[in-house]
């Protein structure tokens, strides 16, 4: 039974199976979708809501925990040099679909999707890692370069949430981001005070965070991005990216173990919350989104990393070029989190669907890899 069990979350089974449904739920039976997204389900609170405001704070938090010990001595991103070239194409892989993004509005847009240019900055990390696996193997290098480009890029997008996607039916009240602070300070103090259970953390800083983050006006899926940090956990990381230690017991630890089984069955409601898009919503934020990923991803990527390299930031030993484009192409699998900057971007429902359509068709960028593997005759290493 675990065997099926982490077969399903390896293949990100739970959330694809979560859009299919969402997809023929919204398409054959639209106001009955639309009626148990929106409708009262515990007192006031809705389905839409249940998920991408409370659920999703610990998706974010997830990231947030892998980003941390990315960062701890010995961990991918320590130093920072270590992962300079992954970072230089994160930036790439910020600007350029951003850039074509806001070209081609200019040219094929108007002036009211301009608020889209965030929706294509995402990268799934857990699909665009399953992908990578298919066409390079298991232990490529250009699988860990692709990790450590996708968490960056998701801590980017994290930050660009925060600072430029508030909630448009709260006007911006920076005043209680107060016990946003208030809840990091909770946080320190129980770390200072070697409280080892993750719920009081969760509990005080989070609540405290979320309250404030959702006064502000501020999306308050990212209450526990800023009290994760505080956790307990080693100074030293042992471990890659995703890769679990079980000589690890810290706080941070177990919050990471047990947490990320329920985000990965999980994502199967924020799937069915959210990719609920009817066929007739294909418009211009779609083709926006989609172009945006597939030509700005993959070219700003690879341009960049191939000016670091030219600057001397040596690409990992066993990975050239053509596997470089190949990473730039899976990067382009915004998904999840595209999906979800889709629905703060606009406030006109119409608007929304359409990106969100982009943000699906970016899948077929996996399909569009593993072709151009098989073409460019990638040695796979197991």
């Amino acid at each position: 039974m675990q065997k099926h069990l982490n077969m399903l979350r390896e293949f990100s089974l739970p959330l694809i199976a979560g859009v299919v449904v969402a997809l023929v739920w919204a398409n054959f039976w639209p106001e009955t979708y639309h009626e148990f997204n929106y409708k009262q389900l515990l007192g006031p609170l809705n389905f839409h809501f249940i998920t991408n405001d409370i659920f999703m704070v610990f998706f974010f938090a997830i990231a947030a925990a892998e980003i941390t010990e990315s960062c701890m001595p010995g961990g991918d991103f320590h130093p920072l040099g270590k992962a300079a070239g992954p970072l230089l194409a994160t930036v790439g892989g910020i600007i350029g679909p951003v850039a074509v993004y806001l070209l081609l509005n200019q040219v094929f847009g108007s002036a009211n999707l301009v608020s889209g240019w965030g929706i294509p900055t995402a990268t799934d990390i857990a699909i665009s890692w399953l992908v990578a696996r298919i066409v390079f193997g298991a232990n490529h290098p250009a699988v860990s370069f692709l990790l450590l480009l996708a968490i960056a890029d998701d801590a980017v997008g994290l930050a660009i949430i925060a600072f430029f996607y508030p909630d448009p039916s709260h006007p911006l009240e920076p005043a209680w981001l107060i016990l946003v602070a208030a809840g990091m300070g909770i946080a320190w103090a129980l770390r200072r005070s070697r409280i080892r259970n993750y719920w009081p953390y969760l509990i005080a800083g989070g609540g405290a965070g979320w309250a404030g983050l959702y006064n502000a006006g501020l999306h308050p899926a990212l209450s526990l991005v800023f009290v994760v940090p505080f956790l307990p956990h080693p100074w030293r990381e042992t471990r890659h990216l995703f890769e679990e230690d079980p000589r690890d017991a810290s706080t941070l630890a177990a919050f990471e173990h047990e947490w990320k089984v329920v985000v990965d069955f999980g994502l199967f409601f924020f799937g069915l919350a959210n990719a609920g898009v009817e066929f007739s919503s294909f418009g211009t934020a779609t083709w926006l989104v989609f172009g945006s990923l597939l030509f700005g991803k993959t070219l700003g990527i690879f341009l960049f990393a191939w000016a670091g390299h030219r600057l001397r930031l040596k690409l990992p030993e066993g990975m050239d070029y053509g596997h470089l484009l190949l990473v730039g192409i899976i990067a382009g699998i915004g998904f999840t989190v595209s999906l979800f900057i889709a629905g703060e971007a606009f406030a006109d429902p119409q608007l929304q669907d359409e990106a969100r359509m982009g943000a699906i068709l970016s899948i077929s960028m996996a399909v569009i890899a593993i072709a151009a593997g098989k073409i460019m005759g990638v040695r796979r290493k197991i």
